[in-house]
């Protein structure tokens, strides 16, 4: 895979969850999970499973940075 994103963090897919039209996948990155909004028929393409190795990757125009 060849992608111009920075960010790419590979995971485990712990849910997927679809709805009308959109899928909710759930990726469990090191103990901390990210959840990303895709088409049904993108989570089908891709054979989302729970357990499958998946990336989440981050594309923005401004990352933002917090501290406590």
């Amino acid at each position: 895979m060849r992608i111009s994103a920075r960010n790419a963090l590979k995971g485990k897919v712990v849910d997927v969850k679809k709805g009308a039209t959109t899928a909710h996948v759930r990726i469990d990155i090191g103990g901390q999970v990210v959840t990303a909004a895709i088409t049904n028929e993108s989570a089908e393409e891709l054979g989302l499973a729970p357990g499958k190795t998946a990336y989440a990757i981050v594309k923005a125009s401004s990352v933002m940075v917090g501290v406590d």
